[in-house]
C-alpha cells in the first residue's frame, strides 16, 4: 500500500511538473513592436507569435516576413528541452530547438540540414507585458545578421 501511495504521488508531482513547465511567462500572442525593434533592411521578422499549450509539448506559430517581403506562417510544436523538433513553414530552417533557462526566459536554434543558421534569447519582461527576442542569424547570402525583436502582449 504504501508502495502505490508513493508511486501516485511521484505520478502527481510529473503531472505538475508537465503542466506547470508549460504555462511560462512566454504563452499567450504577442505583437511586435516596430518601433521599438532593431532589425536589419530585408531581414525576416516576425510579426505575430502565438505560444500555447497542447498537452504535454507547447505549439509556437508565427506570422510574418520573409527577407524579400512575403508574407509566411510557420509552426512547431515540441518542449523546451532543447532537442530539435520540426519547424514548418520557415524557408531557412527545417528544426528549431527552445530551452528554457527559467520563467521568463528561453534560449533557441534553427537549423537547416543539421546546420545551425540562427541562435536566440527571449526574455519576458518581469511585468509580462512584453518580450524581447535577440537572434544571431545568418542570411542566405552567408553574411552574419544581428536582429533585436521586441514584442508587446496582447
Amino acid at each position: 500500500m504504501k508502495v502505490k501511495a508513493i508511486l501516485l504521488a511521484l505520478a502527481l508531482c510529473f503531472a505538475g511538473a508537465a503542466i506547470s513547465f508549460a504555462q511560462t511567462a512566454q504563452m499567450g500572442t504577442w505583437k511586435l513592436n516596430e518601433a521599438k525593434s532593431k532589425i536589419p533592411a530585408g531581414a525576416p521578422k516576425n510579426t505575430t507569435v502565438l505560444y500555447e499549450s497542447q498537452g504535454d509539448s507547447v505549439k509556437v506559430a508565427t506570422d510574418g516576413t520573409t527577407n524579400d517581403g512575403k508574407p509566411y506562417h510557420t509552426e512547431w510544436t515540441g518542449k523546451f528541452d532543447g532537442k530539435d523538433y520540426p519547424l514548418t513553414g520557415d524557408p531557412s530552417s527545417d528544426v528549431r530547438s527552445y530551452t528554457m533557462v527559467n520563467d521568463h526566459t528561453l534560449t533557441l536554434t534553427n537549423k537547416k540540414d543539421g546546420k545551425e543558421i540562427a541562435s536566440g534569447r527571449i526574455v519576458v519582461s518581469a511585468d509580462g507585458k512584453s518580450r524581447t527576442l535577440t537572434l544571431h542569424s545568418t542570411n542566405p547570402a552567408g553574411k552574419k545578421v544581428f536582429s533585436t525583436s521586441v514584442y508587446d502582449k496582447q
